[in-house]
This record gives structure tokens, C-alpha cells and sequence, in this order.
């Protein structure tokens, strides 16, 4: 089989377990939070830890932010998206941060996924995982232009020609003809907020109990915002199943 057409199947394959990456990073991680709290030696290596975690939470929510921005100004069925029956497209996303960036969303998932990583306060972690998430997405990314290739032509190319697939070299910013969509934000994006704070909530409580210093009172602001955040969710996820209040026509 050419190479092209075996990164072409490497990422369709892995397109469908792609949902176990960020389960991998959360096993990994707390072991290596543990390690880290536990065995730390060192002023610098407490000082480059404690940087770390709290650019995470700077990154996570910049990852989240991404991620709400480009969802809310993209139409049904938008360009590349994959379903168990295979990828759909009506139309060619090229504007928005599309027109900055190729990938918007795998962007915010590394940010929001990399995040995890620092706050576990080891930089080779961060590292790795970034390696990881490059090796595995490259291949995804692939199999998603290839199908839009084949579909949208010249069309593609010529977006493709002038803008970066991850990397933005330019802010061209391109206003989209659509409107934001609030409620198809809150649809989709429900699982990733609620997710980010649980996880920075979880790795603190872990950290403090690693270092034998666990305490309610200093992590009252994480765990108030998985509170907040799960409470968010359970309301959204009743009314997207229950109620067609977050429905939108064509969104």
C-alpha cells in the first residue's frame, strides 16, 4: 500500500478511537501528578511546576474559548465532519478562524488537552504528550483533507494554498456571512467545559494529597467550578434531550 493511502486508513482507524486519547492522558497524568508531588526535589523544579499549572488553566480555558468561537459561526453538517457512516460536507468552512487556520478545532482540543498535561507540573510530560497528540492528529488531519480534496476541488485547494493547517502565519480574519449561534455552543460544547474544570479540580485534590497537605478550603475556587460547571451540564443535557429550546434551524 502507496503511503498516502496508509496514512489515509491510519487516520480514518484512529479518527474512531480518538475519544480514548484524552481517557490515555488522564490515566498517565495523574500517575505522573502523584510522582511529581510526591518525589520533587528542588526549588527550581517546585518553581517550574508551579508555572506550569497555572499557565494550564490559562491554556485550557484559551483552548475552550477556541473552540466556542469556531462551533458558533459553523453551519449543519459542516466541512470534514466524520460519522460513523463516514465523513460529511455540504459546505467548505474558509471563514471565521478558518480563514486563519486549517484545524481550528484540533487546535483548541490540543490546548484543552496540553492543559491536563501542565498542570501536572512535569515539562517532559507536556512534551511527550505533544508529540503524541502530533503523530496521532497528523494522520487525522490527513484522512479529513483528502476526503475534502476529492469533494471540493480547486476550491480547497486554493483555501488550503493560502492558509496553515494548525499554525496561523497570518490574521487575515475573514468575518463570517452567519451569525454566532449560542445555542448550538451550549449543545456541543457542554461535555469539554465541564470536563476542563472537573479535571483541574481532580489533579489539584490529587496533588495536595500526594503532597500529605490535602485541604477543601484551598481548592474551594476548583471545586466550585466543577460544581457550577456540572450543574451547567446536567441543565443543558436535559433540555438538548428533553426540550427543542437549543434546537436551531440549519445549526
Amino acid at each position: 500500500m502507496a503511503l498516502q493511502e496508509e496514512l489515509k486508513k491510519q487516520g480514518d482507524y484512529l479518527f474512531k478511537f480518538r475519544s480514548y486519547l484524552p481517557l490515555a492522558l488522564l490515566i498517565v497524568g495523574i500517575w505522573v501528578k502523584v510522582y511529581q508531588e510526591a518525589f520533587s526535589n528542588g526549588a527550581n523544579e517546585t518553581i517550574v511546576a508551579e508555572i506550569l499549572e497555572e499557565l494550564g488553566i490559562l491554556v485550557g480555558i484559551t483552548g475552550l474559548i477556541i473552540r466556542i468561537w469556531t462551533v458558533g459561526y459553523t453551519p449543519k453538517n459542516t466541512s470534514g465532519r466524520n460519522t460513523k457512516d463516514g465523513q460529511l460536507a455540504d459546505t467548505l468552512n474558509t471563514t471565521g478562524l478558518y480563514s486563519i487556520i486549517r484545524n481550528p478545532l484540533y487546535l483548541g482540543n490540543y490546548l484543552m488537552w496540553v492543559a491536563i498535561a501542565m498542570i501536572t507540573g512535569n515539562i517532559w510530560f507536556v512534551l511527550l504528550f505533544t508529540l503524541g497528540f502530533w503523530i496521532y492528529y497528523e494522520r487525522i488531519i490527513y484522512a479529513e483533507e483528502s476526503f475534502l480534496r476529492k469533494k471540493f476541488g480547486y476550491s480547497y485547494l486554493d483555501w488550503a494554498s493560502k492558509t496553515p493547517a494548525f499554525l496561523p502565519k497570518h490574521l487575515n480574519y475573514i468575518k463570517p456571512e452567519i451569525e454566532f449561534s449560542w445555542k448550538k455552543v451550549l449543545k456541543k460544547e457542554k461535555n469539554g467545559l465541564f470536563a476542563l474544570f472537573l479535571l483541574f479540580c481532580l489533579f489539584g485534590l490529587i496533588g495536595d494529597i500526594a503532597e500529605g497537605e490535602f485541604s477543601l478550603v484551598e481548592e474551594r475556587l476548583s471545586i466550585f467550578g466543577a460544581i457550577l460547571t456540572g450543574l451547567i451540564y446536567l441543565v443543558l443535557k436535559y433540555l438538548k434531550k428533553r426540550t427543542s429550546v437549543l434546537n436551531e434551524l440549519g445549526r
